[in-house]
């Protein structure tokens, strides 16, 4: 039986100004772990922001645990069960680790019996707990992305977006990493992945998306996109070579269209 989809988007548009870069783009998220990959510029950020109700799109439907969001109260209600880690994030460099995340899980109104184990469940979860009392402004870039990852989960997402998160992690914390997002998305939590490191999403993922110029160019499991590699395709795995491959048959079909 198929998953319910955690969110949907039907024939969404978004863009920012004059410049559109999402075009009429149809997309199920399900629970799982879902990979999201593309070169820069390809929408993937905007995606995320249009996901986390911060940006609403400027045509068609974006539906999140099964209700469409169409105003003021719909995003509050959805923003409760949604966590997200934008490649840069904001913080008051004076709040302690610990006041950072319990001010995370405020905004996303966990209950406040709730809040402060979540929060302590959330730095153990990156390894944080012994750091909890340090300040913001003193962590290392590291920790800093670990502390964005706590904030994120805490009080257990039901959409957990993470925008390059493993950014400054050694490879012990990615390995973790990869750890954790496979077990909140056993907990039944939809996981969107956006990285350039082809390699977490080909360790961790059920399923990967290439985004190209605002449209999904391919849609399948690591596997699916890896035994697509053309063997001179440049890359030092099969899954890179697979996604350079994708990249380049668009590239083609746009040329010979032309």
């Amino acid at each position: 039986m198929a998953s319910t989809p955690v969110a949907r988007l039907a024939d969404v548009s978004q863009g920012y100004g004059s410049r559109q870069i999402i075009k009429g783009l149809d997309l199920s998220i399900e629970p799982g772990v879902t990979g999201l990959l593309g070169p820069n510029g390809a929408g993937k950020t905007t995606l995320f922001r249009t996901l986390a109700t911060i940006a609403p799109p400027r045509e068609g439907v974006l539906e999140l645990f099964g209700r469409a969001v169409a105003g003021e109260r719909d995003v509050r209600e959805a923003r409760r069960r949604i966590g997200y880690l934008p490649q840069d994030f904001g913080y008051y460099p004076a709040f302690s680790v610990h006041d950072f995340v319990r001010y995370c899980a405020w905004l996303r109104e966990v209950p406040s019996a709730q809040a402060s184990p979540a929060t302590e469940a959330a730095l153990s979860a990156v390894g944080l707990q012994d750091r909890a009392r340090e300040k913001m402004k003193a962590l290392s870039g590291g920790m800093l992305r670990r502390a964005g990852i706590a904030a994120a989960i805490v009080g257990s997402p039901s959409l957990l977006l993470l925008d390059e998160p493993t950014v400054g992690l050694d490879p012990a914390q990615r390995l973790d990493f990869r750890d954790l997002i496979r077990s909140l998305a056993r907990a039944g939590a939809a996981v969107v992945l956006s990285t350039h490191l082809v390699e977490d999403v080909g360790a961790a993922c059920d399923t990967v998306l290439v985004l190209r110029e605002g449209e999904v160019v391919h849609r399948g499991a690591p596997q699916q996109l890896a035994e697509l590699a053309d063997p001179k395709a440049p890359g030092d795995s099969a899954l890179e070579r697979g996604y350079m491959t994708v990249l380049g048959k668009v590239r083609a079909a746009e040329e010979s269209a032309c």
